[in-house]
């Protein structure tokens, strides 16, 4: 029997309440690794809105991801008592909530999963009786805090494992028959110039688009992948390289974008969810940070690369820059990212 683990059970039912953030669900797979190295036989449902579904249907450890149905931000509280009850068959030995309101512990409250697991957030008392206090020293990155609620209290943190997404290549080949192109036959870049986020975070487009003109020129492929969101500055870089891209800006949904994704050699990001996605198909990225933190939410991949500048300024975790200048992006130059690239 596993050591660490609070049911002495051969089989453990887990319930994981996930972020809503899509780059926050790929950090997720670390813990479900975790719970999976530590118990072969345990069973991971996540709960899980909508649109992250694609990335848990990539990750083998997760047994079944249940659909949230609420919108962002919603509280819902008779639906989410009933989806609980929905629940109580599965008998959950323990649930893990990883995100930090009081909504989120809801439906495992009402689920009588047995451990409750998660870090004082809002009021939760209650509804988790295993609430934690969070020690940012100790636990700095948002991966670290996810793993630990897999663990004992205040057990060290093992070595954590890097996200690994199982891409579909038949997929990949039928979504890009669907746009009407062809399979690459060389070297593709991949260009993320979105970040749902806000504009302190994004790269201005006429770097995204110089760097694609260099590759370009060297016979690579340019593809811009970018949500309905983006479709504006996918449009822009296009414009810019003279409509030599292949623009998948608002044209793919998500498990389209993942499996077209594993296609591309490298990646050149912003610190958005596709950044996390790109990491954990294990491409080649380089990853650009501006208002937001590189040692907070690293790409998991020791085919990262990271340019930050910390300017004094930095991080300020701003939506648009308050100081108007974008400095933290604008100095990170097309010539630097270039440099950047591995081979």
């Amino acid at each position: 029997m596993e050591s660490g683990t609070r049911n002495s059970k051969p089989q453990s039912r887990f319930l994981v309440v996930g972020p809503s953030w899509v780059g926050d669900m790929v950090l997720a797979h670390s813990l479900f690794q975790v719970l999976r190295q530590r118990r072969a036989a345990a069973q991971i449902d996540v709960l899980a809105p909508a649109w992250t579904l694609p990335l848990l249907a990539r990750m083998p450890e997760v047994h079944e991801g249940i659909r949230l149905p609420f919108g962002h931000g919603q509280l819902k509280l008779g639906a989410r008592w009933r989806l609980g009850r929905q629940l109580r068959a599965r008998r959950y030995d323990q649930a893990i909530v990883l995100p930090n309101s009081l909504k989120s512990a809801i439906v495992p409250f009402a689920a009588h999963a047995q451990l409750r697991t998660g870090f004082i957030g809002e009021l939760r008392y209650g509804l988790l009786n295993d609430a934690r206090p969070l020690d940012q020293q100790r636990l700095p990155r948002t991966v670290d805090r996810f793993v630990a609620l897999g663990l004992e209290r205040d057990e060290v943190l093992p070595p954590i494992p890097n996200p690994c997404l199982r891409a579909d290549a038949a997929n990949a080949i039928a979504a890009l028959e669907r746009l009407g192109h062809a399979p690459p036959s060389g070297p593709v870049l991949g260009l993320c110039p979105g970040a749902e986020y806000g504009p302190a975070k994004r790269w201005p487009a006429e770097y995204f688009a110089e760097v694609a003109c260099a590759k370009l020129d060297q016979g690579w492929e340019v593809w811009l992948f970018g949500s309905d969101k983006d479709r504006s500055v996918t449009q822009d870089i296009q414009a810019r390289a003279g409509g030599r891209c292949l623009d998948l800006g608002g044209r793919t949904n998500l498990a389209d974008a993942i499996d077209i994704m594993s296609l591309t050699k490298t990646v050149v990001t912003n610190d958005s969810g596709l950044m996390h996605v790109a990491a954990a198909l294990g491409r080649e990225v380089v990853a650009i940070y501006g208002s937001s933190d590189p040692s907070h939410t690293p790409p998991m991949s020791e085919r990262a690369s990271v340019l930050y500048l910390a300017l004094g300024c930095s991080p300020c975790f701003k939506r648009e820059c308050p100081l108007g200048h974008l400095n933290c992006l604008r100095r990170i130059e097309p010539r630097q990212v270039l440099g950047a690239f591995k081979q």
